[in-house]
């Protein structure tokens, strides 16, 4: 195993050679104490620690027992929160207050009002505005990732079908491992809309896998147009208009990131082993098909639409108290109040007739549940508005999700690729027998 030296060069320690001998690394000897790597030196010439070298190397191990007795000493817990590994994350992407939250300063909910999803994302990796904006996948690609998503199951859901295109992509993409901000965001700018391009039409899993496709016609609808008229076919049947599309590509530039959510976080673990973005970004999408993740705004769709349906939320929202289920939708453990996100999404959806009956029911929720609990909307109850109103299937929120928030895995990988490498290493508390143990009896099969 490897480890960067102090300097960050990348260069082995005495970390395994240490391990090997029992002892503890100067390092690991520090978090123990809470101390920096010269406060330990400083405790051996002292003599209130022994260090012994390790023969033939560089650096010193230092004797357990003794470091945990110099911390207790020292008032020190035993041990330490991040007794191995830096956790601390240093982002510059997206800062979140009890009522909004913003993109490297600026409000996201107003870089969202004005400036397309394709902008938005540019600003996180970059800091730099482009106006005008436009991602296109690579045909070579685009031509792997749809037929990959193509030839999954019928029944397979949109994450699946994101997951294996990016599978295929990145065996397209012979420079997927030149870790360069140059390199990853020109796989950034082709990977998502290569994502939309090889999801199917709506409607198209029901008729076919779309296997049969040319290869010509599977690359027309990843480069045309920004990606939100791209992605649109892709979740409803009704054709968009403006203000449909203001509201979906509005939707992605506010999911785009949200900080260190679990999928997120899963992503710069994968950044830190210095994997391609590629791979950064199937194991973002492999956290997020979590239900109580992405696939949170599928429950909140499959609500409202009965709520719509049964005409009011009361008997909605009872059944769903009474099976011992959380209201979906509601709720956000960031915010005190309604979801920036779900403001932002609602006051466009307000200017849509069509919109008007999924969002008296979203209220309804909104105002039954609050005769209990004070819980405010979140963005999946503004996405499940959106899905139910254009009949869109309900792991459309999902979908959008996905896409987004790719931007967003992007943005936390290249940040990641600047920190010391493997630096995610938390302990295991051990609960198991206490070692050594005496090797196990087999089993004898019964006759």
């Amino acid at each position: 195993m490897t480890h960067d030296s102090p300097h960050g060069t990348g260069t082995q320690d005495a970390g395994a050679e240490g391990a090997a001998q029992g002892g503890l690394t100067t390092r690991e000897a520090a978090e123990r104490l809470g101390v920096k790597p010269e406060t330990v030196y400083a405790y051996v010439s002292r003599g209130q620690l022994t260090s012994k070298r390790i023969p033939g190397g560089r650096g010193s191990t230092f004797d357990a027992a003794e470091v945990d007795a110099l911390a207790r000493r020292s008032g020190r817990r035993e041990p330490p929160p991040s007794a191995v590994g830096d956790l601390v994350f240093r982002t510059g992407i997206t800062f979140i207050e009890p009522d909004r939250y913003f993109f490297r300063g600026v409000d996201a909910t107003e870089l969202a009002r004005h400036h397309g999803y394709e902008e938005v994302a540019e600003w996180i990796w970059t800091g730099e505005l482009r106006p005008g904006t436009r991602f296109t996948a690579a045909r070579e690609s685009l031509t792997a990732a749809r037929r990959a998503a193509a030839a999954m199951p019928r029944h397979s859901s949109s994450t699946d079908r994101l997951r294996a295109a990016v599978a295929a992509a990145s065996s397209a993409d012979p420079l997927r491992f030149d870790l360069s901000p140059e390199g990853v965001l020109d796989s950034a700018r082709s990977l998502i809309p290569t994502l939309v391009g090889a999801l199917p039409a709506a409607g198209e899993r029901e008729e076919g896998s779309g296997a049969d496709r040319e290869d010509g016609a599977a690359c027309e609808d990843g480069t045309e147009g920004s990606l939100a008229t791209r992605l649109w076919p892709k979740l409803s049947a009704r054709p968009a208009d403006a203000a449909s599309l203001t509201v979906l590509d509005a939707a992605l530039a506010l999911l785009a990131d949200h900080d260190l959510a679990a999928s997120t976080l899963a992503a710069r673990v994968a950044a830190s082993t210095h994997a391609h973005p590629y791979a950064v970004v199937s194991t973002g999408l492999g956290v997020l098909e979590g239900p109580l993740h992405g696939a949170a705004s599928g429950q909140a769709h499959r609500m409202l639409a009965e709520v719509v349906d049964r005409g009011g939320a009361a008997p909605v929202v009872a059944d769903h108290l009474r099976a011992g289920r959380r209201v979906p939708g509601l709720g956000h453990r960031l915010y005190t109040g309604e979801d920036p996100r779900a403001g932002a999404l609602f006051a466009l959806l307000d200017e849509m007739p069509q919109a008007a009956p999924a969002m008296e029911a979203a209220r309804d929720v909104v105002a039954t549940t609050a005769r209990h609990t004070p819980l405010h909307a979140n963005v999946d109850l503004a996405l499940a508005v959106l899905s139910v109103t254009y009949g869109m299937p309900a792991e459309a929120g999902e979908t959008v999700f996905a896409v987004s928030r790719t931007a967003g895995w992007i943005a936390h990988a290249m940040e990641e690729y600047a920190e010391r490498p493997l630096r995610m290493r938390p302990s295991g508390q051990y609960t198991g027998p206490r070692p050594p143990q005496p090797l196990p009896a087999p089993k004898v099969a019964a006759p």
